[in-house]
């Protein structure tokens, strides 16, 4: 496999702070070095930004709310926040 293959797949990895600290240097490394991982990197990283903004901006579905504790239990919103606990007529004492 290809430095930017290995790269590209460990991507959302280090994005997320997982990698151990080896692998999170060898990635920063070739991203250094890289162009088109690092536009692929920048891309994801936006994404990711846009995609937390719009969940904190928009309100959860009710619908989608069920699922997600039908399918990972009724712990599945903690830690989601205040704003999105109130959304779903929970109390942050309720869940």
């Amino acid at each position: 496999m290809s430095d930017c293959e290995d790269t590209l797949q460990e991507l959302y990895r280090f994005l997320d702070g997982e990698l151990r600290e080896e692998r999170r240097v060898r990635v920063q490394s070739h991203l250094d070095g890289c162009l088109d991982c690092l536009q692929a990197f920048d891309f994801h990283a936006e994404l990711r930004i846009v995609i937390a903004r719009t969940c904190r901006e928009t309100d959860l579905p009710e619908s989608l709310a069920a699922r997600l504790e039908a399918c990972f239990g009724p712990d599945a919103l903690e830690g989601l926040g205040s704003e999105l606990a109130d959304d779903l007529g929970r109390s942050d004492t309720d869940r």
